[in-house]
């Protein structure tokens, strides 16, 4: 049975990385009826945030990559469930200890007593001299006797893996093929740190084993440490798992993804107003490709078409505009109720935008949430597309065309016409003012040939300033009565200053 893991550390918020690494493995257990497994690596201390878990968990159920095993929410609290738990390393100590000892016993592991400034010196050395910076095994050959009385000492140690002098390591990688490395090119990793906590290297070969994991999906970076995890597994007797390394997101200068281009953590996008699913589809494409041009997917889709064989071993940019424009097509064809909860929050914390009372709100809202449907690709964007609507100080297009426009001898008639309908409109709703305002007039007017654009382009030019924008009734819907009236004599005033 096909068993994969997401095993992130908390160290902060989720990067979309991270989610893109956690979606294929959802997606890839889904596929194959398999089991997505949530593991928590917290063994660096130093690095450990408060509140990451909460927030790792909070951005895996909004967007819908929920785990089948391991870390899950319950009643909004994080829990472990599972029967290969503890699913969070620090809590598997005892475990680590066990296998540890029989490195240590088999002579595949030694203690090293080297300093931090010896280490530092060292380094300085080897770069001084070109070298490659590694561990020069000056504990490696330690007798038992020796390490027993540093120990007693009290003196610091680490527990480091002992590799072969000058061996080929090579390993199968999904994406990259048949990958080789010798020890020469490789360091002593440290196993067992000072504090005695294991290291990634260590912990995760023995959790990814006790955990029956058949497939391990993540990222690059950690394709160089992958010869050391390999001979571990060699060390131990295990058949290693599958291994499928992601290329790097980049930025759109094809560098890594990072903050100094702008937003990198899901929770950056939620808290904008993306919707999980577009957030969510983006993030498949980047590094995969389905068999066919289609680039809107359901989660549900998603699981159909995803192929582990199609993920590319070269970099996808992070291509902000793209993932504006995919958002967009998603909020297009949205429910008004899910234009409504997504814009609300942003409307109603802008200072500078008049929100109807209470009792009115929630139909006020509704019209903008039609209004904006083809306006915005992310919901914060709504309070600024609707204040350029509301803006009562708006100017009225000065442009040539513009301006031919309104000095058309029909204007007057349409202007009047216009005038005398709004105020005896006795109800106010988009499919009245189309109706009963705007066709009528067109209706009532045919031998002045107010139709078409000598009937739309002077309304709105009167009752925005601008030629194009979102359908008239519908502006003309959330402007309200009362205002359409007050912008009308606005107008009026000036057409008068015009002469």
């Amino acid at each position: 049975m096909i068993r994969v893991r997401f095993a992130p550390s908390p160290t902060g918020n989720v990067h979309v990385g991270s989610l893109r690494t956690a979606l294929y493995n959802y997606l890839f257990a889904k596929q194959n009826k398999g089991t997505f497994v949530l593991r928590l690596e917290d063994t660096d201390r130093t690095r450990y945030q408060e509140g990451s878990v909460e927030n790792l968990l909070h951005a895996l159920y909004t967007t819908g990559v929920i785990p089948d095993e391991g870390l899950q929410l319950e009643n909004g609290q994080p829990v472990e469930k599972g029967e290969y738990g503890p699913y969070i390393q620090s809590e598997r100590l005892s475990i680590y200890k066990k296998y540890i000892q029989k490195l240590l016993d088999e002579g595949k592991a030694y203690y090293c007593f080297c300093s931090k400034e010896r280490l530092s010196r060292l380094r300085d050395e080897q770069r001084a001299a070109g070298e490659t910076p590694r561990y020069d095994g000056h504990c490696r050959n330690l007798t038992p006797e020796e390490v027993q009385e540093k120990i007693d000492a009290g003196e610091p140690y680490v527990i480091r893996l002992k590799l072969p002098e000058n061996t080929d390591i090579s390993f199968n990688d999904v994406v990259r093929g048949k990958i080789t490395i010798n020890t020469k090119e490789m360091d002593d990793q440290v196993l067992i740190k000072e504090d005695g906590f294991p290291t990634y290297h260590f912990a995760v070969v023995i959790d990814d084993h006790l955990m029956k994991i058949t497939h391990v999906i993540r990222g690059e970076e950690w394709l160089p440490s992958t010869p050391k995890h390999v001979y571990l597994y060699q060390c131990f007797g295990w058949e290693p798992p599958t291994f499928v390394h992601l290329s790097n997101i980049l930025n759109s200068d094809h560098k890594k993804l990072s903050k100094r281009q702008g937003d990198v953590a899901v929770e950056d996008f939620l808290e904008k107003g993306y919707l999980p699913e577009a957030l969510i589809n983006f993030l498949a494409l980047l590094g995969w490709s389905p068999e066919n041009d289609q680039e809107i997917f359901s989660m549900d889709e998603l699981e159909q078409a995803f192929d582990i064989h199609r993920i590319s071993n070269s970099g996808a940019v992070f291509d902000r505009e793209k993932l504006n424009w995919m958002n967009g097509q998603y909020i297009k064809n949205a429910s008004n109720e899910a234009i409504v909860n997504g814009i609300k929050p942003f409307i109603e914390k802008d200072s500078k935008l008049q929100v109807p009372a209470d009792d009115r709100k929630d139909i006020w809202l509704q019209k903008v949430a039609e209004l904006l449907r083809d306006r915005i690709d992310y919901f914060a964007q709504a309070p600024e597309q609707l204040e350029q609507i509301l803006d009562d100080h708006y100017q009225i297009d000065g442009s040539d065309e513009a301006q031919d426009i309104l000095h058309a001898e029909t204007v007057p008639i349409l202007y009047h016409a216009l005038e005398s309908k709004i105020e005896a409109a006795d109800q106010w709703n988009a499919d009245y003012i189309q109706r009963d305002i705007i066709k009528s007039i067109q209706k009532e007017h045919k031998k002045e040939k107010i139709k078409g654009k000598m009937l739309y382009m002077p309304i709105r030019l009167i009752l925005t300033g601008s030629m194009h924008g979102p359908d008239l009734a519908l502006i003309m819907d959330v402007l309200g009565q009362e205002t359409c009236l007050k912008r009308l004599h606005h107008f009026a005033e000036y057409a008068k200053e015009e002469k």
